[in-house]
């Protein structure tokens, strides 16, 4: 066998031992991202004032269950697993929720942004990671062998997450952190329908379909709910100025000149 070659079984083995003592399954992994939109959604009431019609929220619900029934199927979880995905979903959902409301208040653009919050970013991943993935694994990362293979993959990774994170920022900017997770849902279907189209139909069968159905149908209604008006709105309370209360005042007064 070549070398290459077992380098990759030991990557693929290593990463699944990971993902074992995480989360013990992928239902868990899904269950995490579904649990993001009702999160972000929770936020944008509380700090941005933010209204959904019934329309929209019956959308979102539509989008979650189709998801949830494609996609999850066992689920199995450890105290690490549970914690992990707590966390993931609650960061997940303020970062996203942050993005946004800097991009909005600032007026910033999604690559000054992205150059400001990157350094940051990659700086307590470097801090934190190592000590995390050995509380995860009981593994230290600088014990890993890495090979040509293994090495040429994580560069590989890192320069698709820049465009990710890039097309986040863009998306985020222009819409909303909770249209982002919808339209986020929507790469997992294509992920899976391009899976069963170029990897053969192993896995497809009928509650598959029917959950891919269901969350296309959502994401639709989704996207025509929140365009229209009073689909999804800010609400804005605005004080009353100082001559509207001066008139306000002059006008009692004036009844009470009146009655009296």
């Amino acid at each position: 066998m070549a070398p290459g070659s077992k380098a990759e079984r030991k990557a693929v083995l290593d990463a699944g031992a990971w993902m074992f003592n995480v989360v013990t399954s992928v239902g868990i992994i899904m269950i995490a991202k579904l649990c993001i939109i009702p999160v972000l959604c929770l936020l944008e009431i509380l700090f941005d004032k933010v209204r959904y019609s019934r329309n929209t929220k019956l959308s979102i619900v539509l989008v979650l269950v189709g998801v949830a029934v494609c996609t999850v199927t066992d689920v199995s979880v450890n105290s690490k697993g549970l914690l992990a995905a707590i966390i993931a979903v609650w960061s997940t959902a303020l970062q996203q929720h942050y993005v946004h409301l800097l991009q909005r208040k600032y007026s910033l653009g999604s690559f000054n942004l992205l150059g400001h919050t990157a350094p940051a970013q990659a700086a307590s991943l470097l801090i934190l990671g190592p000590f995390v993935d050995f509380w995860l694994t009981n593994r230290r990362v600088d014990t890993f062998n890495y090979t040509t293979i293994v090495t040429f993959f994580m560069v590989l990774s890192c320069t698709i997450a820049v465009g990710t994170n890039l097309s986040q920022f863009i998306c985020i900017g222009r819409f909303t952190a909770v249209s982002f997770q919808v339209l986020g849902h929507m790469k997992t279907i294509l992920v899976l329908s391009l899976g069963f189209l170029f990897f053969g139909k192993e896995g497809l069968n009928f509650h598959v379909v029917f959950g891919m159905i269901l969350a296309v149908i959502g994401m639709i209604w989704y996207g025509n709910a929140s365009s229209k008006p009073g689909g999804k709105e800010r609400q804005v309370y605005s004080a009353p100025s100082e001559k509207t209360q001066k008139h306000g005042m002059s006008s009692s007064q004036s009844e009470i000149d009146q009655k009296v």
